[in-house]
């Protein structure tokens, strides 16, 4: 996040903020109704059509090991390098929306998951082409468009209710994620995946033009406050270097503490969502005789209880203590997952479903008190310092799912897969309480101009 220049914030005399020009460079339309709110909704359709990307894969492990032979430890490569490229991208492309604009990363990132998508169904034959075109591409795509991109709204456009926001901004990623699961699922089963692919590669062509039209970067461009604030807020100049800007924040991030202990727990919390369940949940239900659509169904009533769980999870964020919220939802997603292996059968029964309940609660809810904490530590480079702990949370997530895959392949079986994630739960609450305290973060215009 770039900080402000050295002119202070025009106060406004009246309840209406002073006028400013609009940025020339990116213009604004007085037929489209702009403000805080439809910019976040922009921002929640980037999110969702690239998050649908993300869980795709866990649905293409079976029909790619059957049709083209290749071991579920060479798929699980592919996974795995789409999740370390996701988590390396974010730091950078927050850096880049400082160089250029949320708008232009916003919409590359969606045609880059459209390329990806095409050229694995059109073009692959090996697997080391699966790591290229989805681990590298569609990584490069939705890494932009995740987290870190949501926290780069919240900083830009909000001042109250930024712990609420980046809920419902994380809570939209998790319905592109599981939601539309089923639907996919029905569509492999009926027509392949192939078409499960480019079906998705036809929403990302589709969404980018809208989030062109709507997306901007600034409230100063459509000479707006960001909501909450009593000031009018000048848009920085941007920030040149983008890349070397990003080296220098994680640089000196790294030495100190609190980036390692974020960076610790985040890194679990990819392990034990992206690697374990997003990954291995179906197949691991399907070696129990549960029909695959009834997995992927499971999975879309995580992510429906996700939206609810992260949305509170911001609402708490507000309002108690970040540490002590993390530490609650990693012991609880480890007792969780510990009691996994007893629940998997051929049938849906209830506890499988209050399984799937008290883990859609928990699953993305870490993320409201982590952006909290970033920027309570990091100030003005919270968001990119948090895409820094987010890659830490895709090696995490990219480790398991390469570790499950070879587990399964040695074993026949995830169960070591559950209990050892379990394990690392437990390390991650523990982690959380060590956490410094921090005060709560202060509004830009008291701390600096975002």
């Amino acid at each position: 996040m770039s900080t402000s220049s050295s002119t202070p914030p025009r106060k406004s005399s009246t309840s209406r903020s002073p006028r400013k020009p609009p940025s020339a460079s990116v213009p604004s339309s007085p037929r489209l109704p702009l403000g805080p709110w439809t910019i976040a909704a922009t921002a929640a359709l980037a999110i969702v059509t690239a998050g649908t990307f993300t869980t795709l894969a866990g649905l293409l492990v079976g029909p790619l090991h059957a049709e083209l032979g290749w071991s579920r430890g060479a798929i699980g490569v592919g996974s795995a390098v789409n999740m370390v490229v996701y988590g390396a991208t974010a730091p950078f492309a927050a850096a880049l929306m400082d160089r250029f604009g949320m708008r232009y990363v916003a919409t590359g990132a969606l045609g880059l998951v459209g390329v990806g998508a095409v050229l694995t169904a059109t073009a692959m034959t090996a697997a080391w082409q699966f790591a290229l075109y989805w681990g590298v591409l569609v990584g490069l795509g939705t890494g932009a468009t995740a987290m870190a991109f949501a926290a780069t709204v919240t900083e830009r456009w909000f001042v109250a209710r930024r712990g609420l926001v980046t809920g419902l901004l994380t809570a939209a990623g998790v319905v592109g994620q599981f939601v539309f699961l089923p639907v996919l699922s029905e569509v492999v089963g009926r027509y392949g995946w192939r078409a499960a692919a480019l079906a998705l590669a036809a929403a990302a062509v589709l969404a980018a033009p809208l989030v062109w039209l709507t997306l901007r970067d600034h409230p100063a461009d459509i000479d707006q406050r960001p909501y909450g604030s009593v000031e009018f807020v000048p848009r920085p100049a941007p920030v040149r270097g983008a890349a070397s800007r990003a080296v220098r924040v994680l640089v000196r991030s790294a030495r100190t503490g609190p980036f390692w202990l974020l960076a610790g727990t985040f890194a679990i919390c990819g392990a034990s969502t992206n690697g374990v369940m997003w990954t291995h949940f179906a197949p691991a239900a399907h070696d129990h005789g549960m029909p695959m659509t009834a997995a992927a169904s499971l999975l879309a009533l995580i992510g429906i209880f996700n939206v609810a769980g992260t949305v509170a999870s911001g609402w708490l964020t507000d309002r108690g203590d970040a540490r002590r919220l993390l530490a609650a939802y990693f012991a609880l997603r480890g007792l969780a997952l510990l009691a996994l292996p007893l629940l998997l059968t051929a049938t849906v029964r209830p506890p499988l479903v209050a399984f799937v309940v008290v883990f859609g609660l928990l699953d993305v809810a870490t993320v409201p008190p982590t952006i909290a904490l970033c920027r309570a530590y990091f100030g003005a480079d919270a968001a990119v310092v948090f895409g820094w702990v987010n890659s830490a949370h895709q090696v995490g997530a990219g480790a398991v799912a390469f570790l499950g895959s070879a587990a399964r392949d040695a074993f026949g079986s995830y169960d070591l897969v559950w209990v050892g994630t379990a394990a690392l739960c437990a390390t991650a609450a523990l982690l959380s309480l060590a956490s410094p305290r921090a005060g709560r973060p202060q509004p830009p215009s008291a701390r600096d101009t975002v």
